[in-house]
């Protein structure tokens, strides 16, 4: 992404799996050079795209080597290096017993009393009616807490847990291989406790769902769109629950053909899975972490945007449709929606809702309502969109 730091432009390289904790920023002479790290350009064809930059300068074939060295070095260049640091991790996270937080002291407070101050500042303990029931599933967003507590609120306005209760947690897998679903039995910590696992859903979900599953997704150490509803929940509750995490991959195959997800058969299974874990256990509740578009340039438009201005009013629209798809459970009518041109709103929770609407929405009648709606400038030039929802079944 473009550097954020004035006095240092040019292209700022992370890592979101987190083989390497190094961040680069390539300064903008030296942006051009990157197009040569494909195993088809030389030392030389770098020095001559930066000798042509700079007028004339040459640049020496010294400097060009150290600087693909010390990409390789970080872990941002396809090598030896690369690949020892990913089966550090992997096999780091494969050892670990429990599934530790990973944005702590980024995204939110790194101790429970920083969250309990952070949180109740944003009016997030409301009187809740005692006599009042939980939904069969609620969405929540993924953002950043900070950028969406307006939806958090309204998504985690709930009434107390009366009984053992399980959340199968559908959230968008950011970083997964499409056509996917990513599963953990590890319990998920952070400063506020530790949420089990429920282990005979896991086991059942896996059993019926065939390879479309990946076990032990290394996706879940890096990924935030299951641990903050985690989070939110343990913050609510105060209570013991137990979880079910799901990642659910890029329906990429049903943007690019039109066909519906459930005519690729792990899809399916998935989706059948899922629809008779529903139907088998009275102590589900569902929960959606899932944003909604992406627009401006971080996300590769040409145009900078401004939430609820110009082109993002239009935006809204284009939402609110898909709104009202998801809260009648119209999985066909959203498909219908979102495939055209690829979905060029960039919905990222879009596989979890539509995994949500096939497989729970072919159990129950699926009612919706729409608690909170929002925009939000992620940068200067680029907008995210999210919400809240709670769903009734009959």
């Amino acid at each position: 992404m473009p550097s954020p730091i004035p006095e240092q432009p040019g292209l700022l390289l992370r890592d979101p799996f987190r083989y390497t904790d190094d961040i680069l920023v390539i300064p903008p002479a030296w942006v051009p050079v990157l197009q040569c790290l494909d195993a088809e350009h030389s030392v030389l064809d770098a020095q001559a795209i930066l000798t042509r930059l700079s007028h004339g300068q040459i640049v020496a074939r010294k400097e060009v080597e150290q600087f693909v060295a010390i990409l390789s070095q970080s872990g941002f260049v396809e090598g030896d290096e690369l690949e020892a640091l990913k089966r550090e991790r992997h096999e780091a996270f494969r050892r670990a017993p429990t599934r530790q937080a990973t944005h702590v002291g980024s995204a939110y407070p790194a101790d429970a009393a920083g969250i309990e101050a952070r949180f109740s500042s944003e009016r997030l303990c409301r009187e809740r009616d005692p006599d009042a029931t939980l939904p069969i599933a609620l969405a929540a967003p993924h953002v950043s807490p900070d950028g969406g507590f307006a939806s958090y609120r309204a998504a985690y306005d709930l009434p107390p847990v009366s009984k053992p209760t399980t959340f199968v947690i559908l959230g968008t897998s950011h970083y997964g291989a499409p056509e996917r679903f990513g599963t953990s039995a590890k319990p998920f910590e952070t400063p506020l406790g530790t949420a089990d696992i429920d282990d005979e859903a896991l086991a059942q979900f896996v059993s019926q769902a065939g390879d479309a599953i990946v076990e032990e997704d290394y996706c879940h150490h890096a990924e935030h769109s299951i641990e903050f509803q985690v989070l939110f929940l343990q913050y609510h509750f105060k209570q013991p629950f137990r979880i079910l995490p799901i990642l659910c991959g890029p329906f990429v195959e049903s943007l690019m053909t039109g066909k519906p997800p459930e005519s690729i058969d792990g899809n399916r299974r998935v989706f059948d899975a899922l629809a008779e874990l529903h139907t088998k256990r009275d102590d589900l509740v569902w929960i959606l972490g899932v944003d909604m578009a992406h627009i401006g340039t971080r996300y590769g438009h040409r145009e900078p945007v401004r939430a609820g201005e110009g082109v993002m009013a239009e935006i809204a629209e284009h939402d609110q449709r898909r709104l009202e798809r998801i809260c009648d459970g119209d999985a066909e009518g959203f498909f219908d929606l979102v495939h055209p041109g690829g979905d060029e709103l960039n919905w990222c929770g879009y596989s979890p809702i539509y995994t949500f609407l096939r497989s729970v929405g072919s159990a129950v009648k699926l009612k919706g309502d729409v608690r909170a709606y929002e925009q939000w400038n992620i940068d200067e030039s680029s907008v995210v969109s999210f919400g809240a929802m709670h769903f009734s079944g009959g």
